[in-house]
């Protein structure tokens, strides 16, 4: 199953996943009360290792794994860049969404700890930075304004501008 190399490329390194780890960051370098950040990473890695932190992907169902702020600059992430956007509609916002499909329960996974009914709505805030009103600014919380490149008066370094 395709999430079960997910979860593989994120446990190996490989690919970034937040949030990481079915623990608050800042509660576990508390809590390993490291002088230094090797000592951090170590007692990180020992409680992996033990079974008492779990990755946060391997159990996305689980309300402690879920992402709670997202903020989305410079892009269409619920318009246009989302493949499936009636999925984020419904799992990450929990809004109406055109969804009809039904769950193929042949594709299971694995490694990830699979669901049943697949939770609703996992996002409580989401912030929109841009000078477009897509799709994204249209189902976020807050939308904060974006110079465009004709506001700018330096060299800009992105893709997203026509000179």
């Amino acid at each position: 199953h395709g999430g079960d190399y997910n979860y593989l490329a994120a446990r190996l390194g490989w690919l970034p996943f937040y949030p990481q780890f079915n623990a608050n960051s800042i509660a576990l370098v508390e809590q390993a009360n490291a002088k230094t950040n090797e000592e951090a990473v170590q007692y990180v890695v020992q409680q992996i290792k033990k079974g008492n932190i779990k990755f946060a992907i391997e159990n996305p169902s689980d309300p402690i794994n879920f992402p709670r702020v997202m903020f989305v600059w410079r892009a269409n992430l619920i318009g246009s860049s989302a493949k499936g956007h009636e999925y984020f509609l419904k799992h990450l916002l929990g809004t109406h969404h055109a969804n009809f499909s039904e769950q193929n329960d042949d594709l299971k996974t694995s490694e990830i700890v699979w669901d049943e009914n697949a939770p609703e709505g996992k996002l409580d805030l989401m912030v929109n930075i841009d000078f477009r009103m897509a799709g994204t600014g249209l189902y976020s919380d807050i939308v904060l304004p974006a110079a465009t490149w004709y506001e700018k008066y330096d060299v800009s370094s992105t893709d997203m501008h026509p000179f």
